[in-house]
């Protein structure tokens, strides 16, 4: 099973959602909240660039926001790259 990480911020709403698909597809993911300092850090190390949450990367892949997530999983590669297969 891949590793799954979703960078989040308290009372994001796109990130409740997205932690509720990745449930809704029994998908087992860790949560990186930015309000704790270290995740924060982590953060932007990993995404300089990026203010927008939540960030989800697949086995240290950076898929992106809710948005490619949604569209990850409308097209069926969600289930591919959880399962650790890489894609075609």
């Amino acid at each position: 099973m891949a590793r799954i990480e979703l960078f989040s911020g308290p009372n994001c709403a796109f990130c409740a959602q997205a932690k509720a698909l990745l449930a809704a597809k029994g998908l087992a993911y860790e949560e990186l909240d930015i309000s704790d300092d270290a995740h924060r850090a982590e953060f932007t190390r990993r995404l300089p660039r990026s203010k927008a949450l939540p960030q989800i990367f697949i086995d240290g892949e950076h898929i992106g926001s809710l948005e490619d997530l949604r569209l990850l999983n409308q097209s069926g590669e969600l289930a591919a790259l959880a399962s650790g297969a890489k894609p075609a």
